[in-house]
């Protein structure tokens, strides 16, 4: 059992994000690092993938790469996350047994059962991508005869659904993206040709991956649509000091020099994606606040975190005014006075953040 302070487990979890002063040598070495770049349509500044991309790569980073990581195929994307390509293997046993083994759930089974009552429907789908691909959603035919059900806004929306349960299956992919849309094909055009790794094996591996990207975590945790939050039985059991129940830990992690660096980070960063881990380790009062009314917004509609070495330690209010031509930063919240030191290296990073973005910084705080 391996007793952390909080610092320990701080420094551990942003050695593990790559957010030290020794950058990723790569994009492909960033994302290989970090397991995977969320998607999120929100742009208030740029794409979460490019924000969460800079803040490891910095100044040498560029959209473009990613675009071209996309289109080279040696990233994908897979259910909203993009991917080393190499990892669809570890993803393929679970699409063959979709939608899973032993006692289904109810969501499970719901999605299982409308398939089956819209076979026609899905291979209505599968012919079209196979002659025709690829193609955006709104060039497949809906030809459900049992349509989706629910109380939010999927009801009825067929073809998406039926979509996304076809790539939970393994039977489509994703094959790039039209004016934010995404096109579809069949998978054995847009996945490598690579051997199955087996479900209970690959989970394992899944585990350890994700462990060693985050550094420390819960080994069990709520259940999470697309990407867990726990990981298992991988790395070593933990406590930290003054934070109830026991953690996991990546070994390799432990004895590592920590050389910190101010980093202005996505608000969907996986450093603080899981909001009560983040609470427990890093003590850090944030939200995505897009959500709320503008008048019950403390730190602005897409707030962008401040880390200074192992603590976050302010937010960032900005928005990339693209017909302007600049990135506009409205405020600068700091949980504790910055010195001038620190307020200089946030500047820095803010320039360059906006020569990344093709913009040009206006503070207009």
């Amino acid at each position: 059992m391996h007793r952390l302070s909080r610092v320990d487990a701080r420094r551990i979890a942003v050695r593990a994000q790559l957010l030290t002063s020794r950058r990723p040598a790569s994009l492909a070495d960033a994302v290989r690092g970090l397991t995977l770049l969320q998607i999120d349509p929100t742009a208030a500044v740029a794409p979460s993938a490019d924000l969460v991309a800079w803040s490891r790569l910095g100044s040498a980073y560029s959209p473009d790469a990613l675009e071209s990581a996309l289109s080279e195929r040696t990233l994908l994307e897979l259910r909203g996350m993009i991917r080393p390509a190499e990892d669809i293997a570890l993803y393929s046993a679970d699409m063959n047994n979709w939608p899973g083994t032993g006692k289904l759930s109810p969501w499970q089974q719901i999605k299982g059962d409308w398939v089956a009552a819209n076979e026609t429907f899905r291979r209505d789908i599968l012919a079209r991508l196979t002659d025709s691909g690829p193609l955006p959603a709104a060039d497949l035919p809906d030809t459900c005869v049992k349509p989706w059900r629910s109380s939010g806004w999927n009801n009825k929306r067929n073809v998406g659904q039926m979509l996304e349960m076809l790539e939970e299956r393994g039977e489509i992919a994703v094959a790039g993206r039209r004016n934010g849309q995404r096109v579809w094909d069949t998978a054995s055009r847009v996945y490598p040709d690579l051997p199955v790794v087996p479900a209970d094996e690959a989970k394992r591996i899944r585990d350890e991956k994700r462990l060693r990207a985050l550094g420390l975590a819960r080994s069990r945790g709520p259940e999470c649509r697309v990407e867990p939050d726990d990981v298992g039985d991988a790395g070593e059991p933990a406590v930290v000091d003054g934070v109830r129940g026991t953690w996991r830990v990546d070994p390799s992690l432990l004895d590592e020099e920590f050389e910190g660096r101010i980093a202005i980070l996505s608000p969907l960063d996986r450093l603080l994606y899981d909001r009560k881990r983040m609470s427990e380790i890093f003590a850090f009062d944030f939200a995505l606040e897009k959500y709320k009314p503008k008048a019950k917004r403390r730190w602005g509609y897409y707030a962008l975190p401040i880390m200074h070495g192992d603590r976050f330690v302010g937010k960032i209010d900005a928005t990339a005014d693209r017909k302007a031509g600049v990135l506009r930063v409205d405020a600068v919240h700091e949980d504790e006075a910055f010195s001038r030191t620190l307020r200089a290296g946030v500047d820095r990073q803010l320039d360059d953040l906006a020569r990344c973005l093709r913009l040009d910084l206006q503070m207009a705080c």
